[in-house]
């Protein structure tokens, strides 16, 4: 600026701006747990394996063998509207079936 403060003949000022990116953080993410019963069929858990949590034969089989030999078997990892939802359809769809099927959602540590 000159002395009466005008810019006359100055270009404009140059500064460093510098833009900070937010630190986005990642949603926790929660365990869909699937647990034992003893009136559920072995081939209702697969085929809700496979329909709600998108596994394949093998897997869904492999998962239901967890769930009969250990009392519990992990269904998948979720943010926690989609896991609460998943346990809220697969539920439904047990009980339209008439089976005491079970999941329950778990903080991933």
């Amino acid at each position: 600026m000159s002395k009466d403060g005008s810019d006359k003949g100055m270009g404009p000022s140059t500064g460093l701006v510098t833009k900070t990116k937010p630190k986005t953080k990642r949603p926790s993410l929660y365990k869909v747990l699937m647990l034992n019963d003893d009136y559920t069929p072995m081939e209702f858990v697969v085929h809700v394996l496979q329909q709600f949590f998108n596994k394949n034969r093998e897997d869904a089989t492999r998962i239901m063998f967890q769930v009969h030999n250990n009392g519990v078997g992990l269904c998948g990892l979720y943010t926690y509207e989609v896991a609460e939802t998943k346990v809220t359809n697969v539920m439904d769809f047990a009980r339209r079936h008439q089976h005491p099927l079970k999941c329950t959602i778990e903080k991933e540590s």
